[in-house]
């Protein structure tokens, strides 16, 4: 009877383990994959290559949707244009979640996300293109972004009046606090009035409610250290500040001696400049061949003067920079940069600092036959002046004298003198020994 009663309670626990695992089953059946990606701060190739990392792996995982946070500022207007295509060229329907602001290059990011939600006080607009320098875009370069702006709205059924005001100011919307002659910003609010957002959301939380997800089930994208690195070497602002550096570190380091701290902040500046853009992309193995060839013969041309090494490996070194930039106006520009602080500073060390020191004592010579140092070309016999004698030969003005049975060559002081006539040492200049004719 005992045996029959444990065989029982066995076969329950057995019975409500497998229903539990069932009902743990089909809850996951039920819920839905979100994958929630980050799209914050500056927009560059840095951020692309993370994104394309994010949405590959939400593909890879089969994702039910993907979750665009933005906080941006706005940044390169090539780098918006591949994270839209990124957006679009997904199957997965994308949100975009606007958690604070979606300014310039951010907006048009979100614009071509499937759906658009807002946090309360979030805002979206001024995509207005602008230069490196701060100076409005080229006419043609305007143009084409008003387009990409007017395109991402229709294709997601938003009237385009409001994406081209975002990024045309002479389009007039006082209503919206945007007269001619001022780039549109829209609120929360207003975007959900226009049409540009489903509805504005407190959380997450808020968010998935609003989207009528009752499951979710988040993965959140993060940053690897590579793509932080990438991202931060990549902001056009950081890059002629790092090839400054690298400039600033090569070159003392030739005035300093042996191999210390300028010299590796130089190299550590070249090497995380090419390994960020490695890791987003815009930099090939041909730059790092380039790179190392460049470098190769610069080592040469210290040990090897020739000053053609020096011209090829220069030349490399600039290539591969020119070559691992997505824009090479401004790479030129970064570059232009990094030379003229060189040139200033190289003049400032040719000036004050000693060259008997550092590298280029292998390549300067600075060592000179002073008398100081042993070095005599010609013995000064100052104990000749004064001494009397006679010539042998006629003095025009050079010739041969005798004094006190010595044979000198001399020279007169610039008149003739006669063969046998009495002569006076005045002058000894190492070997130029100067005569007067004594008058009798």
């Amino acid at each position: 009877m005992r045996k029959r009663f444990y065989t029982f309670i066995i076969l329950m626990c057995s019975f409500l383990w497998l229903n539990q695992l069932s009902v743990d089953a089909d809850q996951h059946n039920d819920s839905t994959s979100i994958h929630v990606i980050p799209v914050k701060n500056d927009v560059e190739q840095g951020l692309v290559a993370f994104l394309e990392r994010s949405i590959k792996e939400a593909e890879d995982s089969f994702a039910d949707l993907i979750v665009f946070e933005i906080d941006s500022p706005g940044g390169r207007v090539d780098s918006a244009n591949d994270i839209a295509n990124l957006i679009t060229g997904t199957d997965i329907p994308t949100t975009a979640y606007v958690i604070n602001q979606a300014a310039s290059a951010g907006s048009y990011i979100a614009l071509n996300a499937d759906k658009i939600y807002f946090k309360p006080n979030a805002r979206m607009g001024a995509a207005g293109v602008i230069t490196s320098d701060g100076n409005a875009a080229s006419k043609k370069a305007q143009s084409d972004w008003i387009k990409a702006m007017r395109a991402s709205a229709e294709a997601n059924g938003r009237d385009p009046i409001y994406a081209e005001a975002m990024a045309d100011s002479s389009i007039d919307l006082p209503e919206y606090g945007a007269p001619e002659g001022e780039f549109l910003t829209l609120s929360a609010e207003e975007a959900v009035e226009v049409g540009y957002a489903e509805g504005i959301a407190e959380d997450r939380r808020a968010l998935f409610d609003q989207l009528d997800i009752n499951n979710p089930k988040v993965t959140e994208a993060e940053l690897t250290i590579s793509e932080h690195i990438a991202r931060f070497i990549t902001n056009p602002v950081v890059i002629p500040i790092l090839l400054s550096i690298a400039s600033i570190g090569l070159i003392v380091e030739l005035y300093s001696p042996g191999f210390g701290i300028p010299g590796i902040l130089g190299l550590v500046s070249l090497i995380l400049f090419f390994y960020g853009h490695l890791v987003a992309g815009l930099a090939g193995y041909e730059s790092v061949i380039l790179l190392l060839v460049g470098l190769i013969c610069i080592i040469l041309e210290i040990f090897v003067p020739s000053g053609i090494l020096g011209i090829i490996g220069g030349g490399a070194i600039l290539g591969a920079l020119l070559v691992s930039g997505a824009d090479m106006g401004h790479m030129a520009f970064s570059i232009g940069v990094a030379l003229l602080v060189s040139i200033v500073l190289a003049i400032v060390l040719f000036r004050k600092l000693d060259f008997n020191k550092g590298i280029l004592r292998h390549i300067v010579l600075s060592d000179s036959t002073k008398s100081e140092l042993g070095y005599v070309s010609n013995e000064n016999r100052m104990d000749l002046i004064g001494l009397r004698g006679r010539a042998l030969t006629f003095l025009r003005p050079s010739g041969s004298a005798v004094f006190n049975g010595e044979r000198l060559d001399v020279v007169s002081e610039g008149s003739f003198i006669s063969r046998d006539a009495e002569v006076e040492i005045v002058k000894v200049e190492g070997s130029r020994v100067v005569v007067r004719e004594i008058q009798s």
